[in-house]
Protein backbone atom coordinates (compact mmCIF):
# COMPACT_ATOMS: atom_id res chain seq x y z
CA UNK A 1 0.00 0.00 0.00
CA UNK A 2 1.58 3.44 -1.04
CA UNK A 3 0.83 4.74 2.77
CA UNK A 4 2.44 1.70 4.50
CA UNK A 5 6.05 3.07 4.72
CA UNK A 6 5.64 6.48 5.79
CA UNK A 7 6.54 7.18 9.46
CA UNK A 8 7.20 10.39 11.93
CA UNK A 9 9.07 10.36 14.89
CA UNK A 10 6.95 10.03 17.79
CA UNK A 11 4.61 7.88 15.50
CA UNK A 12 3.78 3.95 16.16
CA UNK A 13 1.71 3.38 13.18
CA UNK A 14 0.16 5.19 9.91
CA UNK A 15 -2.81 4.38 7.44
CA UNK A 16 -5.73 5.25 5.85
CA UNK A 17 -9.04 6.22 7.30
CA UNK A 18 -11.85 8.76 7.35
CA UNK A 19 -10.72 12.41 7.81
CA UNK A 20 -14.40 13.13 9.90
CA UNK A 21 -16.27 9.79 10.44
CA UNK A 22 -19.23 11.86 10.59
CA UNK A 23 -18.82 13.22 7.30
CA UNK A 24 -17.57 11.06 5.09
CA UNK A 25 -18.02 13.19 2.55
CA UNK A 26 -14.52 14.92 3.65
CA UNK A 27 -12.99 12.01 1.93
CA UNK A 28 -10.07 9.39 3.07
CA UNK A 29 -6.99 10.54 4.98
CA UNK A 30 -4.07 9.49 6.45
CA UNK A 31 -3.74 8.50 10.33
CA UNK A 32 -1.24 8.78 12.15
CA UNK A 33 -1.29 7.20 15.43
CA UNK A 34 1.22 8.89 18.15
CA UNK A 35 1.93 7.62 21.64
CA UNK A 36 1.02 11.27 22.92
CA UNK A 37 0.43 14.69 21.63
CA UNK A 38 3.64 16.42 22.96
CA UNK A 39 4.12 19.64 21.10
CA UNK A 40 7.62 17.92 19.55
CA UNK A 41 5.90 15.31 18.56
CA UNK A 42 2.51 16.72 16.70
CA UNK A 43 5.04 19.76 14.90
CA UNK A 44 7.04 16.77 13.10
CA UNK A 45 3.43 15.70 11.61
CA UNK A 46 2.63 17.82 8.66
CA UNK A 47 -1.07 18.88 7.80
CA UNK A 48 -1.02 17.00 4.41
CA UNK A 49 1.49 15.07 2.27
CA UNK A 50 2.33 15.25 -1.45
CA UNK A 51 1.72 11.41 -3.10
CA UNK A 52 2.07 10.21 -6.79
CA UNK A 53 -0.84 8.29 -7.19
CA UNK A 54 -1.48 6.87 -11.28
CA UNK A 55 0.77 9.75 -12.61
CA UNK A 56 -0.65 12.39 -11.21
CA UNK A 57 0.44 14.70 -7.78
CA UNK A 58 -2.22 14.64 -4.92
CA UNK A 59 -2.33 16.46 -1.28
CA UNK A 60 -3.50 13.81 1.05
CA UNK A 61 -4.50 15.34 4.76
CA UNK A 62 -3.02 13.86 7.73
CA UNK A 63 -5.35 13.21 11.26
CA UNK A 64 -3.18 12.60 14.18
CA UNK A 65 -4.63 10.21 16.98
CA UNK A 66 -3.55 9.97 20.26
CA UNK A 67 -3.37 5.70 21.11
CA UNK A 68 -0.58 5.21 23.27
CA UNK A 69 1.33 1.90 22.54
CA UNK A 70 0.02 -1.14 21.30
CA UNK A 71 0.50 -4.68 22.56
CA UNK A 72 -0.18 -8.00 22.40
CA UNK A 73 -2.82 -9.67 25.01
CA UNK A 74 -2.42 -13.35 26.92
CA UNK A 75 -3.40 -12.53 30.42
CA UNK A 76 -4.64 -13.94 33.71
CA UNK A 77 -8.35 -10.96 33.62
CA UNK A 78 -11.19 -13.15 34.04
CA UNK A 79 -14.94 -12.98 32.87
CA UNK A 80 -17.45 -15.85 32.25
CA UNK A 81 -16.18 -16.58 29.07
CA UNK A 82 -13.42 -18.57 30.92
CA UNK A 83 -15.22 -21.45 32.11
CA UNK A 84 -14.84 -24.87 31.08
CA UNK A 85 -17.26 -26.01 28.35
CA UNK A 86 -17.50 -29.14 26.05
CA UNK A 87 -17.90 -28.99 23.33
CA UNK A 88 -15.61 -26.29 22.72
CA UNK A 89 -16.91 -23.15 20.47
CA UNK A 90 -15.54 -19.95 19.11
CA UNK A 91 -15.68 -17.06 22.19
CA UNK A 92 -14.19 -19.23 24.79
CA UNK A 93 -10.74 -19.48 26.89
CA UNK A 94 -8.17 -21.41 25.47
CA UNK A 95 -4.53 -21.23 25.68
CA UNK A 96 -1.00 -22.88 26.44
CA UNK A 97 -0.50 -24.30 30.31
CA UNK A 98 0.69 -20.74 31.00
CA UNK A 99 -1.55 -18.48 29.31
CA UNK A 100 -4.91 -17.64 27.87
CA UNK A 101 -6.45 -16.34 24.94
CA UNK A 102 -9.85 -17.01 23.05
CA UNK A 103 -10.91 -19.42 20.59
CA UNK A 104 -11.58 -17.60 17.67
CA UNK A 105 -13.36 -19.71 14.67
CA UNK A 106 -13.90 -23.44 14.74
CA UNK A 107 -12.15 -23.81 11.30
CA UNK A 108 -11.71 -27.32 9.06
CA UNK A 109 -9.36 -27.95 6.33
CA UNK A 110 -10.29 -26.75 2.78
CA UNK A 111 -11.28 -28.59 0.41
CA UNK A 112 -10.91 -32.05 2.30
CA UNK A 113 -13.43 -30.45 5.12
CA UNK A 114 -12.48 -34.10 7.65
CA UNK A 115 -10.58 -31.99 10.24
CA UNK A 116 -11.45 -29.52 12.51
CA UNK A 117 -8.83 -27.13 14.28
CA UNK A 118 -9.20 -24.01 16.48
CA UNK A 119 -8.18 -20.71 15.00
CA UNK A 120 -6.40 -18.55 17.79
CA UNK A 121 -3.15 -16.61 17.86
CA UNK A 122 0.41 -18.25 17.76
CA UNK A 123 0.89 -16.68 21.27
CA UNK A 124 -1.64 -18.09 22.41
CA UNK A 125 -1.64 -21.12 21.17
CA UNK A 126 2.77 -21.83 21.02
CA UNK A 127 4.85 -21.92 23.61
CA UNK A 128 7.96 -20.04 22.52
CA UNK A 129 6.97 -19.24 19.02
CA UNK A 130 8.39 -22.52 17.94
CA UNK A 131 7.73 -25.84 16.41
CA UNK A 132 7.74 -26.95 20.17
CA UNK A 133 5.32 -29.31 20.96
CA UNK A 134 2.43 -27.25 23.32
CA UNK A 135 -0.84 -28.45 24.38
CA UNK A 136 -4.07 -26.64 24.17
CA UNK A 137 -6.18 -26.06 27.60
CA UNK A 138 -9.84 -25.24 27.65
CA UNK A 139 -10.14 -23.29 29.62
CA UNK A 140 -6.11 -21.71 29.28
CA UNK A 141 -3.78 -22.14 32.14
CA UNK A 142 -4.01 -18.88 33.22
CA UNK A 143 -7.81 -19.71 34.05
CA UNK A 144 -7.49 -22.78 35.53
CA UNK A 145 -6.90 -24.92 33.04
CA UNK A 146 -4.67 -28.19 33.92
CA UNK A 147 -2.46 -30.07 31.84
CA UNK A 148 -3.92 -33.73 30.61
CA UNK A 149 -7.42 -32.97 32.60
CA UNK A 150 -8.34 -29.92 30.52
CA UNK A 151 -6.29 -30.98 27.46
CA UNK A 152 -8.05 -30.29 24.29
CA UNK A 153 -5.72 -30.85 21.90
CA UNK A 154 -2.23 -29.48 21.47
CA UNK A 155 -0.56 -26.97 18.59
CA UNK A 156 -0.78 -27.95 15.31
CA UNK A 157 0.45 -25.25 12.58
CA UNK A 158 1.65 -21.44 13.19
CA UNK A 159 3.36 -18.62 11.31
CA UNK A 160 6.71 -17.99 13.61
CA UNK A 161 7.19 -14.69 14.41
CA UNK A 162 9.71 -12.41 13.31
CA UNK A 163 11.71 -10.53 15.32
CA UNK A 164 13.02 -8.59 12.08
CA UNK A 165 11.20 -7.67 8.61
CA UNK A 166 7.70 -7.44 8.26
CA UNK A 167 4.67 -9.65 10.17
CA UNK A 168 1.24 -9.97 8.60
CA UNK A 169 -0.31 -12.58 11.11
CA UNK A 170 0.07 -13.47 14.50
CA UNK A 171 -1.62 -16.92 13.77
CA UNK A 172 -1.89 -20.82 14.70
CA UNK A 173 -4.09 -23.52 14.81
CA UNK A 174 -4.80 -26.22 17.81
CA UNK A 175 -5.51 -30.23 16.20
CA UNK A 176 -7.94 -31.42 18.88
CA UNK A 177 -7.77 -34.96 20.27
CA UNK A 178 -10.63 -35.81 18.56
CA UNK A 179 -13.24 -33.57 16.73
CA UNK A 180 -15.86 -34.25 18.79
CA UNK A 181 -14.55 -31.69 21.60
CA UNK A 182 -14.86 -28.91 19.10
CA UNK A 183 -18.53 -27.95 18.16
CA UNK A 184 -18.59 -24.89 14.90
CA UNK A 185 -20.85 -22.70 16.74
CA UNK A 186 -19.63 -18.67 17.82
CA UNK A 187 -20.52 -17.73 21.50
CA UNK A 188 -23.97 -15.66 21.65
CA UNK A 189 -24.45 -16.21 17.86
CA UNK A 190 -24.38 -19.88 16.85
CA UNK A 191 -23.12 -21.11 13.59
CA UNK A 192 -21.59 -18.19 11.31
CA UNK A 193 -22.52 -18.39 7.27
CA UNK A 194 -18.68 -18.06 6.16
CA UNK A 195 -16.01 -15.07 6.70
CA UNK A 196 -15.58 -11.99 4.03
CA UNK A 197 -12.75 -11.74 1.57
CA UNK A 198 -12.96 -8.03 2.33
CA UNK A 199 -14.38 -5.63 4.34
CA UNK A 200 -14.33 -1.46 4.73
CA UNK A 201 -13.56 1.67 6.47
CA UNK A 202 -16.66 2.41 8.35
CA UNK A 203 -17.80 -0.87 8.73
CA UNK A 204 -19.31 -2.00 12.10
CA UNK A 205 -18.54 -4.99 13.58
CA UNK A 206 -18.64 -7.13 17.05
CA UNK A 207 -17.37 -9.63 18.53
CA UNK A 208 -16.68 -12.48 21.48
CA UNK A 209 -13.57 -12.45 23.40
CA UNK A 210 -12.64 -14.23 26.81
CA UNK A 211 -12.06 -10.90 28.49
CA UNK A 212 -14.31 -8.24 27.46
CA UNK A 213 -16.93 -10.53 26.18
CA UNK A 214 -19.38 -9.04 23.42
CA UNK A 215 -18.42 -5.84 22.17
CA UNK A 216 -19.09 -3.89 19.10
CA UNK A 217 -16.40 -1.53 17.20
CA UNK A 218 -16.32 0.12 13.92
CA UNK A 219 -13.24 -0.35 11.19
CA UNK A 220 -11.12 3.15 11.86
CA UNK A 221 -8.42 2.89 9.48
CA UNK A 222 -7.02 -0.38 7.37
CA UNK A 223 -3.88 -0.81 5.62
CA UNK A 224 -1.53 0.53 8.80
CA UNK A 225 1.78 -0.21 9.89
CA UNK A 226 2.16 -0.98 13.34
CA UNK A 227 4.80 -1.80 16.17
CA UNK A 228 3.30 -4.49 18.71
CA UNK A 229 4.99 -4.89 21.94
CA UNK A 230 5.16 -8.76 22.32
CA UNK A 231 7.42 -8.09 25.71
CA UNK A 232 9.36 -11.30 26.65
CA UNK A 233 7.68 -13.45 24.85
CA UNK A 234 9.43 -15.49 21.97
CA UNK A 235 12.50 -13.15 22.73
CA UNK A 236 10.53 -10.96 20.29
CA UNK A 237 10.35 -6.97 22.54
CA UNK A 238 8.37 -4.84 19.37
CA UNK A 239 7.97 -6.12 16.24
CA UNK A 240 6.44 -4.44 13.16
CA UNK A 241 3.11 -5.39 11.27
CA UNK A 242 2.35 -4.30 7.85
CA UNK A 243 -1.56 -3.64 6.50
CA UNK A 244 -3.22 -4.00 9.77
CA UNK A 245 -6.80 -2.85 10.47
CA UNK A 246 -7.64 -0.68 13.79
CA UNK A 247 -10.61 -1.19 15.28
CA UNK A 248 -12.20 1.37 17.93
CA UNK A 249 -15.01 0.27 20.37
CA UNK A 250 -17.11 3.03 22.03
CA UNK A 251 -16.03 1.12 25.32
CA UNK A 252 -12.82 -1.28 25.86
CA UNK A 253 -12.31 -4.18 23.25
CA UNK A 254 -9.73 -5.73 23.57
CA UNK A 255 -7.78 -6.35 26.39
CA UNK A 256 -5.61 -9.76 28.25
CA UNK A 257 -6.99 -12.52 27.03
CA UNK A 258 -8.98 -11.48 23.82
CA UNK A 259 -6.16 -12.62 21.75
CA UNK A 260 -7.16 -14.54 19.07
CA UNK A 261 -11.00 -13.26 18.87
CA UNK A 262 -12.45 -12.78 15.48
CA UNK A 263 -14.75 -9.98 14.63
CA UNK A 264 -17.58 -10.49 12.65
CA UNK A 265 -19.30 -8.48 10.11
CA UNK A 266 -22.45 -6.95 12.98
CA UNK A 267 -24.98 -6.66 10.04
CA UNK A 268 -24.69 -10.52 9.43
CA UNK A 269 -22.17 -12.41 10.98
CA UNK A 270 -19.71 -13.39 8.41
CA UNK A 271 -16.29 -13.91 10.22
CA UNK A 272 -14.13 -10.56 9.38
CA UNK A 273 -10.69 -10.00 10.85
CA UNK A 274 -8.77 -11.64 13.91
CA UNK A 275 -7.88 -9.93 16.88
CA UNK A 276 -4.06 -9.88 18.34
CA UNK A 277 -3.46 -6.53 20.15
CA UNK A 278 -4.99 -3.19 20.83
CA UNK A 279 -3.86 -0.45 23.02
CA UNK A 280 -3.29 -0.19 26.47
CA UNK A 281 -6.69 1.67 27.50
CA UNK A 282 -8.23 -1.31 25.64
CA UNK A 283 -10.27 0.76 23.05
CA UNK A 284 -8.90 -0.61 19.94
CA UNK A 285 -8.37 -3.50 18.39
CA UNK A 286 -5.04 -4.47 16.70
CA UNK A 287 -6.56 -7.18 14.14
CA UNK A 288 -5.74 -8.49 10.08
CA UNK A 289 -8.37 -9.64 7.84
CA UNK A 290 -9.10 -13.57 8.48
CA UNK A 291 -9.01 -13.92 4.83
CA UNK A 292 -5.27 -13.61 5.31
CA UNK A 293 -5.88 -16.74 7.97
CA UNK A 294 -7.74 -18.41 5.69
CA UNK A 295 -5.11 -18.33 2.68
CA UNK A 296 -2.22 -18.78 4.84
CA UNK A 297 -3.57 -22.26 6.81
CA UNK A 298 -5.97 -23.16 3.68
CA UNK A 299 -9.13 -23.53 6.28
CA UNK A 300 -12.35 -22.29 5.96
CA UNK A 301 -15.12 -21.65 8.72
CA UNK A 302 -16.59 -25.09 10.00
CA UNK A 303 -20.45 -25.61 9.69
CA UNK A 304 -22.28 -28.81 10.71
CA UNK A 305 -23.05 -29.38 7.48
CA UNK A 306 -18.90 -28.59 6.16
CA UNK A 307 -17.89 -25.41 5.67
CA UNK A 308 -19.22 -21.65 4.94
CA UNK A 309 -19.48 -19.34 2.24
CA UNK A 310 -16.99 -17.23 1.32
CA UNK A 311 -18.59 -13.35 0.20
CA UNK A 312 -15.88 -12.07 -2.33
CA UNK A 313 -15.53 -7.87 -2.95
CA UNK A 314 -16.56 -7.38 -6.33
CA UNK A 315 -14.91 -3.47 -6.48
CA UNK A 316 -11.25 -3.30 -5.17
CA UNK A 317 -10.34 0.56 -3.66
CA UNK A 318 -8.25 1.76 -1.03
CA UNK A 319 -11.09 2.30 1.56
CA UNK A 320 -10.97 -1.77 1.73
CA UNK A 321 -8.90 -4.40 2.77
CA UNK A 322 -7.44 -7.27 0.31
CA UNK A 323 -6.24 -10.53 0.67
CA UNK A 324 -2.67 -11.18 0.39
CA UNK A 325 -0.71 -11.28 -2.37
CA UNK A 326 1.07 -14.61 -3.99
CA UNK A 327 3.80 -12.47 -3.33
CA UNK A 328 3.01 -11.84 0.01
CA UNK A 329 1.58 -15.77 0.26
CA UNK A 330 4.92 -16.91 -0.62
CA UNK A 331 6.89 -14.66 2.18
CA UNK A 332 4.79 -16.83 5.23
CA UNK A 333 6.03 -19.75 5.92
CA UNK A 334 3.66 -22.15 8.01
CA UNK A 335 5.54 -24.45 10.05
CA UNK A 336 4.19 -27.54 11.17
CA UNK A 337 4.51 -29.42 15.01
CA UNK A 338 5.23 -32.58 15.21
CA UNK A 339 2.86 -34.75 18.25
CA UNK A 340 6.09 -35.24 21.07
CA UNK A 341 4.07 -36.54 23.80
CA UNK A 342 1.21 -39.20 24.26
CA UNK A 343 -1.68 -37.14 25.55
CA UNK A 344 -4.42 -38.22 28.10
CA UNK A 345 -8.05 -37.60 26.95
CA UNK A 346 -10.09 -34.91 28.11
CA UNK A 347 -13.16 -35.24 30.11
Amino acid sequence: MFFSTVYYDGSISVGIGFLNEKNRKQGACLIVYTHGNHPSIMRLVPQAVGLQLSGSSISVPVRTIRSGGFRSFASIQTNRYKEKIRPVKAGYSVGRPDASGTAGLIVTNFPERNQLYVLSNNHVLNSDNSPSFTETLQPGGADGGRSGIDTIGRLDRFVALRKTGANFVDGATSIPLRNSLLTPRYATVGELPGHVSSYRIGDRMKKVGRTTGLVKGVVESIHTDIMVDYGDYGNLGTIRFRNQTVIRGVNRVSLPGDSGSVWLRARDHFAAAVNFAGTVDGRRSIAYPVEWFMQVFQTRVATAKGVGSVLRASNRNHSQVRPLTPAQLRSITVRQVKKQTKQRPTK
